[in-house]
């Protein structure tokens, strides 16, 4: 049992050329391999595998970030094929209206490449900002699978992981005011609005949580963790009118984002499985041990899942 995670399944847009993504053609294609080659579980027999604790052969489609990608373009793919997917959506851009700080740095990035971004940095930032630039996790275990250049490498580290969540706050308020515009226009325009959460749900979807700002969940306190998981559930429980399964997918993922205290909050929140990234098949003893750790696949590990080609770089 293999579950796949996508992120960004998009056409090319001018506005932002360095953007990385799987275009929809790239989607529609490895859809196909899978197809052939494994199969797909059913959302029934993978609910089961919870309590038989036998693995079913096949792929399973996981989709990060509640993009509105995923509503344009891999929702209305899926019921074509009439297939299913889980679909993790992180809900504090709703009360802010302003882009997660993850998706800021991404567009960033895609709009001006790693290099601009790079430097535009490097007038902001200062070392007492980079309070988990020494963590060692965080050095040598992120963005290892991707064909990121060194630029965008090091800002992705920077944004993500080094710097306190405080001080990103303001930097990337300051780029954002330089560099992108109307962002109001942006955040509607990129994220799942409430109703079409409702409605891929409705359609036979399982919606879960990606939390409230996509942190990284082994930088945050006992507490501040639990806010990040019940707080999400509770928003998505709302707009739903009720989940039907509570599923929780760790922000970045990866054993260095999370800790045994994240599981704990898990479970005692009756959520019934979470994803990591792992590249692994999912065991039986997943199912039956560890169902807050389950494997996942990136997309890119598989025949056209690559990326986009990115405008000069």
């Amino acid at each position: 049992m293999k579950a796949i995670m996508y992120h960004y399944v998009r056409e090319q847009s001018k506005d932002y050329p360095y953007f990385r993504f799987l275009h929809v053609d790239d989607f529609k294609k490895q859809l196909n391999f899978f197809e052939k080659e494994f199969g797909f579980v059913s959302k029934e027999n993978f609910i089961e595998s919870f309590t038989t604790g036998i693995p079913v052969n096949g792929v399973i489609l996981t989709f990060d970030d509640g993009l509105k990608d995923h509503y344009q373009f891999v929702f209305s793919e899926l019921q074509k094929r009439n297939l299913w997917g889980i679909f993790y959506v992180s809900t504090g851009n709703y009360q802010s209206k302003q882009l997660l700080g993850v998706h800021a740095t991404h567009l960033l990035l895609g709009k001006y490449g790693g290099k601009k971004i790079w430097e535009a940095l490097l007038e902001i930032i200062t070392d007492d900002m980079l309070i988990d630039k020494k963590v060692s996790s965080f050095r040598n275990n992120t963005y290892i699978t991707q064909s990121n250049d060194e630029y965008t490498t090091e800002v992705k580290k920077i944004l993500n992981y080094y710097i306190s969540y405080e001080a990103r706050e303001k930097v990337l308020a300051i780029l954002k005011e330089k560099l992108l515009e109307a962002e109001e226009k942006i955040v509607k325009d990129f994220y799942l609005s409430l109703d079409e959460i409702k409605e891929m749900q409705d359609s036979g979807m399982i919606i879960g949580s990606h939390s409230v700002d996509h942190s990284v969940m082994s930088k945050l306190s006992f507490q501040q963790q639990q806010y990040q998981i019940e707080t999400s559930f509770e928003f998505l429980e709302k707009i739903t009118k009720g989940l039907v399964y509570k599923t929780f997918c760790y922000p970045y993922g990866g054993f260095h984002s999370f800790t045994n205290e994240t599981e704990s909050i898990l479970t005692n929140n009756k959520c019934l499985f979470s994803f990591n990234v792992e590249p692994r098949d999912i065991s039986a003893d997943d199912l039956i041990n560890r169902k807050q750790a389950l494997p996942r696949y990136d997309c890119n590990m598989f025949e056209s899942g690559q990326v986009a080609d990115i405008a000069g770089e």
